[in-house]
């Protein structure tokens, strides 16, 4: 299935909805989505080589989150 017939079948599917709490839930995420979009930019090299080597300083300096942290401060989200 194409892209454009995704599309038309979601708002279908959409349109039948009769939950507002659903409604009100897509309406955040399609808000947050294109927020996201609007601020995002390609990054140059030169940023990318700076944001490689301070990953790799914090890493050896052992600022670090583990998975299984993150994954729990996660599951308090919900």
């Amino acid at each position: 299935m194409d892209l454009q017939t995704r599309k038309i079948a979601f708002v279908q599917d959409f349109l039948k909805l009769e939950s507002e709490k659903v409604i009100v839930q897509f309406e955040k995420l399609l808000q947050k989505q294109t927020d996201s979009n609007a601020t995002l930019e390609p990054m140059n090299v030169a940023d990318f080589q700076k944001r490689i080597k301070q990953s790799l300083s914090d890493s050896n300096e052992g600022k670090l989150t583990s998975s299984e942290h993150f994954l729990e401060e996660i599951a308090e989200w919900k």
